[in-house]
């Protein structure tokens, strides 16, 4: 017959771990058996028998007495580092877990988003959401491109609400909103007044444009060279709130998305639809494929409707003013 290998020795402390090791913690923070069992709630022979059962399993000594109170030594000093968090975490689990079941209750939601969707098309959804779940902690994450992919891929956040032309394999995209591409210029501009506007008529006017960097300017750029048609860019700036500042003050003229156009722009800017050249930007929400929605999740995705963002002016319709 093949011959066994040793059995490994067995104590009968060895089922139950945690007891022997919350005795050897305690008796350590507190230097003193009786003190430890007065912690404990346990007569002083228990923990002794606790503390000697310990010793016998792992075959070192741990304890010392120095005078009147007990010690370490080297050995028992190495396992009150690794035994200690694990102790003190088992005998605040449930503590910590209570306090999760009630975080469930409210919870919290992570959304990433872009500069232009937090500032034009989140704020009346963020409110409508926090009216009805005040209770949510709810976490807005400025960031665009690459970032808020990284983000949903890794769990960082729940769920994006974006605009996105082409969708990587391992995300869902649902469009939700359409907005038309829209050209802007100061309201006694001559191309505000122009019956039939052609992109040839923009030729001659500076265009004030976000960085090369970003798509906006890219598709711009690419439309008016599938269309042979000569533009030139007075100025290169980012965010549509400086962009419509410096078209109302006459520096240039711009093409820009109808989400960033509000009722308050009607004083100062004209704005006229380029949907016949320019393909319009959808906005909707993205989340990774196959996972899990939690309900403060869902509850936000339903909030995220046409009816709810409806101002009844043609920015957000995108309807070219006439």
């Amino acid at each position: 017959m093949a011959s066994q290998p040793p059995a490994s020795p067995r104590f009968a402390y060895k089922g139950d771990r945690l007891k022997p090791l919350r005795a050897f913690c305690q008796t350590a923070r507190l230097g003193s058996v009786s003190r430890a069992a007065e912690a404990l709630y346990l007569s002083q022979p228990a923990v002794t028998l606790q503390l000697q059962a310990l010793e016998r399993e792992l075959g070192v000594r741990l304890l010392e007495r120095s005078g009147r109170r007990i010690t370490l030594t080297r050995e028992g000093q190495e396992l009150y580092e690794l035994a200690r968090p694990l102790v003190e975490g088992l005998d605040a689990l449930d503590s910590v877990f209570l306090e999760k079941i009630r975080g469930l209750d409210a919870g919290e939601l992570n959304v990433a988003a872009g500069s232009s969707t937090i500032l034009y098309l989140l704020p009346r959804i963020v409110e409508a959401f926090r009216a009805a779940h005040p209770e949510v902690r709810l976490t807005l994450h400025n960031v665009t491109g690459a970032g808020g992919l990284d983000l949903l891929r890794s769990d960082g956040v729940d769920l994006a609400v974006g605009s996105m032309l082409d969708v990587p394999a391992d995300l869902s995209y649902e469009p939700v909103y359409r907005f038309e591409p829209m050209l802007i210029t100061p309201r006694d501009h001559p191309l505000a007044r122009k019956e039939d506007l052609h992109l040839q008529d923009l030729s001659p006017y500076g265009l004030i444009l976000p960085p090369q960097r970003l798509t906006t300017y890219r598709l711009i750029d690419l439309v008016f060279q599938q269309n042979r048609v000569p533009y030139t860019v007075a100025l290169e700036v980012g965010g549509w709130e400086v962009i419509k500042q410096y078209v109302a003050m006459g520096l240039g003229i711009s093409i820009v998305t109808a989400i960033c156009l509000t009722e308050a722009d009607r004083e100062r800017l004209s704005a006229r639809s380029l949907a016949e050249y320019f393909p319009s930007r959808t906005y909707g929400v993205v989340v990774r494929k196959g996972k899990y929605l939690s309900p403060q999740a869902r509850a936000f995705t339903e909030l995220i409707k046409p009816a709810l963002f409806e101002r009844g002016d043609y920015y957000s319709t995108g309807q070219s003013e006439r």
